[in-house]
């Protein structure tokens, strides 16, 4: 098994290039088992994947984290490797928006440094619902003023269109990563977006490789699956499928990545996120593997090398692709739009 790859995300701050993602972790995917879980985060990191993603509206996802920093404290320090590195998000309400004050933002760094217990967060993405709203300029510096003073060591974005990531870049504020939904069925930020990223030195990470789950052996040969889904993650990547084009296009994907897989003497889900991680412009890939039983698996991508023939075999199919198409998370933006019925919108005050 290949050691998990790492990357100076900005001077001075390395990350493992898969990351341990946290929103499964979160309310709509099941009960979660805390001492379950902490173990879990332990096995991650000795594993060498140091780097956990959260956010402030992921339930109860910060403060589990916490606990796990905390313990590890305790008993005097970390099993392995790095120190783990903590990239949080700042996610204002909806409804909030056109009244953000600068006290609101530091109330919400200062309850994320409370949930985590640190004293400074390592990495703080913010997301802005609604463009018609005015802010999110002066949001995204008063990060930068944050960071000034100590209390965030980095700032980075997640799901952004290109206009609004260049104007916060032309703002000054010195942004370090852009989080965005990216797999072999959603190539949104293969365009101008990670071009641009490149060249202002901004890391993309990578969330969805694997499709919530529908991009594995279970779903080859088998029918569309009937609502309800199991949870939030099928009801989003489900929707994905179906700008791609549907079942059949999905099944026809799903054989091809097979065949690659069994080339390699693997899995889907690996080739899957080695084609993430292979794609210019990516520093990470974001794993949302909620037990470590899964952590087999997901190492087997480092261990993968895919080739030229390989990617033309994906690319083969990926041409017949009938989307998604347009800006990185405009479908989900799009207020009228199914992917944007599944959005929950105010969650700071739950």
């Amino acid at each position: 098994m290949a050691d998990v790859p790492r990357i100076e995300l900005a001077p001075g701050y390395s990350i493992s290039r898969l990351l341990k993602g946290g929103w499964q972790l979160a309310g709509g995917h099941g009960a979660v088992d805390v001492e379950a879980a902490l173990a879990d985060m332990d096995a991650f990191a000795a594993a060498g994947i140091t780097t956990f993603d959260c956010a402030d509206i992921y339930t109860g996802v910060e403060t589990l984290i916490g606990r796990y920093l905390a313990r590890v404290t305790a008993r005097g320090g970390f099993i392995a490797g790095p120190h783990v590195q903590v990239h949080t998000k700042c996610v204002p309400d909806l409804d909030r928006l056109p009244h953000l004050t600068r006290h609101d933002l530091d109330s919400m760094i200062d309850r994320s440094l409370g949930r985590l217990g640190v004293a400074a967060l390592d990495l703080v993405q913010l997301h802005w619902w609604d463009y018609a709203v005015p802010g999110v300029l002066e949001l995204a510096a008063g990060l930068d003023r944050l960071r000034q003073a100590g209390k965030v060591r980095h700032v980075g974005l997640t799901n952004f269109d290109l206009g609004h990531v260049r104007a916060i870049v032309a703002a000054g504020v010195p942004v370090v990563s852009h989080q965005v939904q990216y797999s072999v069925m959603d190539r949104r930020p293969a365009t101008e977006m990670a071009e641009f990223c490149a060249r202002h030195g901004i890391g993309l990470l990578a969330y969805g490789a694997l499709a919530g789950g529908f991009l594995s052996e279970r779903w080859l040969n088998e029918p569309a699956p009937r609502d309800p889904l199991e949870n939030r993650s099928l009801v989003k990547y489900g929707l994905i499928i179906d700008e791609c084009g549907g079942w059949d296009y999905f099944q026809a994907l799903l054989a091809v990545l097979q065949a690659v897989a069994e080339r390699h003497e693997t899995t889907i889900g690996a080739v899957a996120v080695r084609w993430v991680l292979d794609q210019p412009g990516v520093a990470g890939v974001i794993v949302g593997a909620r037990h470590a039983r899964h952590l087999p698996a997901t190492l087997a991508a480092c261990a993968l090398t895919l080739e030229a023939e390989d990617m033309a075999r994906i690319a083969s199919v990926q041409a017949s692709a009938a989307g998604p198409g347009g800006e990185v998370y405009g479908l989900e933006r799009a207020r009228d739009s199914r992917h944007a019925a599944i959005m929950r919108y105010n969650l700071q005050r739950t």
